[in-house]
């Protein structure tokens, strides 16, 4: 069964980095997109920054210039990499991948969620 396997949120202090990671798992994949979503309290998802395989990279405009989002293809593994987070960055943060396991229909994922908490 393939899953989105999420790890990297944690507590940091204002003006710290932090990596978050999502891992697909299972083996034989097609991976067209992984995308690092999060969800403030009170608020809706919204993306953060993304990769697809057919437009690359793309990044929110909050994370535009602290943020930077790569993907390993061995692992199939995305990496966030935030940097200068501020208090309101503190959200749970999801990762979201469309990919088609081999032999099988194209589907869309979501990850479990992580907690990322800002704070002095």
């Amino acid at each position: 069964q393939v899953q989105l396997v999420e790890s990297g949120g944690g507590l940091v202090q204002p003006g710290e980095s932090l990596r978050l990671s999502c891992r697909a798992s299972g083996s034989d994949l097609d991976i067209y997109f992984i995308g690092w979503y999060r969800q403030r309290p009170g608020d809706q998802r919204e993306l953060v920054a993304q990769v697809d395989a057919s437009t690359g990279t793309g990044y929110a405009d909050f994370v535009k210039g602290r943020a930077l989002i790569t993907y390993d293809g061995t692992k199939k593994t995305a990496n966030l990499q935030m940097n200068n987070l501020r208090p309101d960055d503190t959200a749970v943060y999801f990762c979201r991948s469309r990919l088609r396991p081999r032999h099988m229909s194209e589907v869309t994922l979501w990850g479990q969620g992580t907690q990322v908490t800002v704070a002095s």
